[in-house]
This record gives structure tokens, sequence and C-alpha cells, in this order.
């Protein structure tokens, strides 16, 4: 049978301490959120002080009025994440558990939902503060992927969102239940005595193909190429790169457990043939996508 790497011995907690009690803890996952929204606000901040940057050699905002729409923002992220949880992959659950919604440390947060937020909240801001959308919006794509990365690896730390059995060496062996529950011989190794089921680290791949490679890409093109000067490109680039990966990474990404029955092992939202269709992820991700593609191409136009 094919060699797998064993889950290594983390816990999902940083630290925890008991006061009068109550357990309290700082999980990985509250740090990585933290990290990368303080890594993405030192980026917008180093890049709005670099005015030859934006178009005119003017920046679009004051670090104050950056210093607002972050506050913003982090609203957006965690309402929009957790309601788009809640409503694009377990609706009748809340439904008929709705005071569950606000329990957010019970996890459970959807990118495309925070992603919705994100464009409300920020929206509602800069239109307030007449604050340019477009070059706004460049900015805010140029810090976003420090957050998708620590997500993801805070991901990988908790042993959640694992992807499908996979027979690849570099497949991991998951803890608990769910991720040992192998639908078939793809992905079984043998461990000792064990019969253990080995999966691919699909965090790890959006890990590096939405936060390194997508991130480093955005960044060569606002300080190394110009985009910045082109409203509306780096934006562009972030959402069709996005889109993308996620597509890609979808289809080594085990299904939420909700969308997989016996005649649809794979958690198809969208059949398209036998063994063939759309999950949810990539279905949320094509309205990015051709949002992306579109603002590259109107960020080409001349400036009228």
């Amino acid at each position: 049978m094919p060699a797998a790497i064993p889950f290594p011995n983390l816990s999902p907690e940083l630290f925890s301490i008991s006061v009068g009690g109550f357990d309290f803890a700082l999980r990985w996952y509250a740090l990585a959120y933290i990290a990368g929204i303080l890594l993405g606000w030192r980026m917008a901040l180093l890049t709005i002080r670099r005015a030859r940057l934006w178009p005119g050699d003017h920046a679009p905002m004051s670090g104050e009025q950056l210093e607002g729409l972050m506050t913003w923002i982090i609203i957006g992220i965690v309402a929009g994440g957790r309601l788009g949880y809640v409503l694009f992959y377990q609706p009748a659950y809340y439904l008929q558990n709705p005071a569950e919604i606000l329990l957010l440390w019970q996890g459970g947060m959807a990118f495309h939902g925070g992603f919705l937020g994100v464009v409300i909240a920020g929206g509602l801001y800069l239109w307030r503060q007449k604050i340019p959308l477009m070059q706004a919006g460049d900015l805010m794509a140029l810090a976003t992927p420090p957050g998708l990365l620590f997500g993801r690896l805070a991901n990988f730390v908790n042993a959640e969102l694992w992807g499908r059995p996979s027979d690849a060496p570099w497949a991991v062996i998951f803890p608990g239940p769910g991720a040992q529950d192998c639908a078939g011989p793809e992905g079984l190794v043998e461990l000792g005595e064990l019969l253990l089921c080995a999966r691919h680290p699909s965090q790890l791949y959006e890990a590096a193909m939405e936060g390194l490679i997508l991130g480093g890409l955005v960044l060569w093109l606002a300080w190394r190429r110009g985009a910045l000067k082109a409203p509306g490109r780096v934006m562009g680039v972030f959402f069709a790169g996005y889109a993308t990966a996620r597509i890609i990474v979808e289809l080594f990404r085990q299904a939420d457990p909700q969308f997989i029955t016996p005649d649809n092992p794979l958690g198809h939202v969208l059949s398209l043939g036998p063994s063939v269709g759309l999950s949810m992820g990539q279905i949320l991700s094509l309205p990015m996508l051709a949002v992306g593609c579109a603002l590259i191409v109107l960020s080409r136009r001349p400036a009228a």
C-alpha cells in the first residue's frame, strides 16, 4: 500500500486559561485572523505612502481613512463570513437552530460570504468618505492574501476542510472519524496494524495558491508593473486569481457532508453528468471569475 504522512501533533489552541470556572483559549484560527488583518493593514499603509504608485501620483486615501476602512472591513468579514456559511452551506440546520448562528467560536465561516460582507461594509464606508471605489478595491485586494494564507494554515492545524482520499505520497492521515471515513480503497494506508485513510492536504494547496502565489502576483503587479495606475486591474487579477485557484482546489477538497449522498459521493451541487459536476465552492467562484475578467478588460481602456 502507498505511504502517507501522519498528521503532526498540533493543538488547535495556542494556550488556554481557566478563570472563575470559565475556560478561555487563544486558538490558532483566531490568531490567523488577527495576523492576517494586521499584516494586510500594514501592507496597505505602506502602499498608500508610495504616492508614485497611484494615478496622478496621489494615493486614494489617508492613513486615518484606512484605519476607519479596516474597522468596517472587520465587521464585514465576521458578519458576512458567518451569514454566508449559514445561507450557502447549512441553511436547514440553522433554520432549526437559529441561536447557534451567533456561536462563532464553534466554527463555520465562508470566504464568499465574507467577501460579500466586505464589499457591502467597505462600499458604504468608501461612499461616505468619497473615496474612489476602484482604487480602494485595488488596495483591499492587495492586502487580502496574507489573511487567506494564515487562515488556510489554521484550517490545517485544526485538521478541518481536508481533501478527498488520495494515494499521493504527500497525502496526510488526518485525525477524527470523519477524516478516517474512506468510502473506497483509494487513500487506504497501513500504519502498523492499523488501516487508515490518507487525504489531500487541500488546506495547504489553498494556502499556497491563494496566499503565496496570488499574493506575490498582485504585489508584483502593484509595486513593479505600475498596475495601481490602472484602477481596477489589481482587484480584477485578485478576483480572477482567487476564483481560479478555488475552482482547481475544489477538485481535491472533500465536499461538505450535507451535499454528499450515496448517489452523489463527490458532493456536486450541480450535476453535469456521471461523476462530473460543480461543487458549491466552484459555483460561488464563477461570478467572481467573471467580474475579475471584466475588471481586467475595463482597466486596459484608456482614461477618458
